[in-house]
């Protein structure tokens, strides 16, 4: 069997979670080859094991380069390490009756975030795992799809989600823009959504370099946390800051990797990028919440 018809075969486990993006009639896997809806809408497998569900084109400023290296920085720099295990520890705190969960990861890029917290659950925390990444960008999800196998990939929006209502235990949303209402819809009635914000100090010596003035420099999430309190009720909330040392090539990959770096000119990260090593500070709020 090729990655097509080896995804196409998982996802057929898990084929009554999905809802036609079009029609919203139930959908099917069909052959190895396609999900198709009631209706016959019909969305293909790709060779490299993901599915594009979106109704539309969409280009999006993130390239294949971005996303590969931002997987080189979690995977070999182990930079989000301490959070995949902060996050993993929450979730197993506040689902400790629960023996198999299914989890969402909302705007998953490349899919390292979703898959090391499925395997910091499972091999910890003796779970099973389900996990499904979704992402606007093809270009995350289909380095997700090379990387990372048993997980269901899928391009598609997050204002339009290709789910049936209350599918999923929890919904991780970790550096990524968030959709309340499809959140809500999607959650189990006893689900959590785990949302990481980044606080006042993230990545404050390359936001140094790049923004001249202090008040671009450092900045605050304020509005971001009230939202969240707005629409879910905060069972828990940490905050996390560390530091991590990034050597001359991990270095050039954190600048690749970051979209802080679109606003900057070639001279304002040169003398940033030659540095032999750096202390990067890595400052995150998460917050747990329920319906």
């Amino acid at each position: 069997m090729n990655k097509r018809m080896k995804s196409a075969e998982y996802l057929s486990n898990f084929e009554s979670m999905f809802k036609c993006p079009i029609c919203n009639s139930s959908m099917k896997v069909f052959e190895l080859k396609s999900l198709i809806c009631l209706n016959n809408h019909t969305f293909d497998f790709t060779k490299q094991g993901y599915i594009n569900l979106t109704t539309h084109m969409v280009k999006t400023k993130y390239s294949k380069d971005l996303f590969e290296a931002r997987r080189k920085l979690i995977v070999e720099d182990s930079f989000f390490k301490p959070l995949s295990a902060a996050i993993a520890e929450m979730i197993n705190k506040h689902a400790t009756k629960k023996e198999a969960l299914s989890l969402i990861d909302m705007g998953c890029g490349e899919g390292s975030h979703l898959s090391n917290i499925s395997d910091i659950i499972r091999s910890e925390y003796n779970k099973i795992t389900t996990g499904v990444g979704i992402d606007l960008s093809k270009e995350g999800i289909l380095v997700a799809a090379k990387n990372y196998t048993n997980k269901i990939w899928a391009v598609a929006d997050l204002a339009n989600t290709p789910f049936q209502d209350k599918q999923f235990d929890i919904i991780l949303n970790i550096l990524s823009p968030s959709n309340y209402e499809e959140f809500n819809r999607l959650l189990k009635a006893d689900g959590l959504v785990v949302k990481v914000v980044p606080q006042s100090g993230y990545l404050k010596e390359l936001r140094a370099v790049i923004f001249g003035k202090p008040e671009k420099q450092s900045y605050s999430n304020v509005d971001t946390v009230e939202r969240f309190n707005e629409n879910f009720q905060l069972v828990d909330s940490s905050r996390l800051c560390y530091t991590v040392t990034l050597d001359n090539p991990s270095i050039q990959t954190l600048v690749q990797m970051t979209p802080l770096s679109w606003s900057s000119t070639a001279g304002q990260v040169t003398s940033f990028l030659k540095a032999d090593s750096a202390e990067i500070t890595v400052d995150l709020e998460l917050l747990i919440g329920k319906k």
